[in-house]
């Protein structure tokens, strides 16, 4: 074993510890062997601050956290993963408000190659909601260092999602915008902001530009498809645009993207 293969081992997780705390996210179920998962997340207090609407954006984080470390766990010798493409589809009729935890349910699907594809159940209160996918491309681990990072947010009853993603509402007009501000806690090993974190933002976004002008009845997200394309870079310009591209009376599509603070569209979803 190589020293990058020992201290790599020493520190397994794909998702750090800091967002996994910070989001409330803990393991059920662990078998590396056998590329299977399971995660809860609590999802109560969780709203769009462009609305104030319960949103379903935090589950990409768990989404995320599910399927990165099923396909972790298939990572060769000297490898780290990276997510390239997430999805989320869910079927909340009859459900209402998610207010309690979420569980995903994650195992690889199909074989290994060149990415490796995770795919997950999504379960609350007994009920399938929904499931997930997240396709992960390997890097070198020599370009990874695992950190234990302080915390840099005092929690309380009234810290809000916005506050545990370091963001805010920049404009809440058509194109609605959110800033994405720097906490290393928010970043993965490679010390970008992590995926998760941005594939939420994006839905936050996406979702109020749809719901843009509706004072009720706001339509609530059954789909999510992120596509990861250059490193997200937070500061003081870093954001998520979210732009309605069809809104009828029961149904709608938007698209956002995140764009980092060198300017680059990072992600985007739709």
């Amino acid at each position: 074993m190589t020293e990058v293969d020992k201290r790599i081992n020493e520190h397994d997780l794909e998702t750090p510890d800091s967002i996994q705390v910070g989001f409330g996210i803990s393991y059920v179920e662990s078998r590396p062997a056998e590329a299977i998962a399971a995660l809860t997340m609590p999802m109560d207090r969780f709203r769009n601050p462009f609305t104030g609407a319960p949103t379903v954006g935090p589950l990409a984080i768990l989404v995320d956290a599910a399927g990165g470390i099923v396909n972790h766990y298939r990572r060769r010798p000297g490898q780290w993963t990276v997510s390239s493409e997430l999805s989320t589809d869910l079927s909340l009729d009859g459900v209402g408000e998610l207010d309690g935890p979420v569980l995903a349910t994650e195992r690889a699907l199909g074989p290994l190659g060149a990415t490796s594809l995770g795919i997950c159940t999504l379960t609350y209160d007994g009920k399938v909601i929904g499931g997930g996918t997240v396709r992960s491309f390997f890097i070198d681990a020599d370009d990874v260092v695992p950190q234990h990072r302080s915390e840099t947010l005092r929690r309380s009853t009234e810290t809000t999602f916005a506050d545990l993603m370091a963001a805010h509402v920049v404009d809440n007009g058509p194109d609605s915008v959110l800033a994405q501000r720097v906490d290393h806690n928010l970043n993965n090993d490679i010390d970008i902001v992590h995926g998760g974190v941005a594939a939420a933002g994006l839905e936050l976004a996406a979702s109020a530009a749809i719901n843009r002008g509706r004072s009720d009845g706001l339509l609530q997200t059954a789909s999510v498809r992120v596509n990861f394309l250059h490193p997200f870079f937070a500061g003081a310009n870093s954001r998520y645009e979210g732009t309605p591209l069809r809104v009828g009376r029961n149904n709608a599509v938007g698209d956002a993207q995140a764009i980092g603070d060198d300017g680059k569209v990072a992600l985007t979803a739709r």
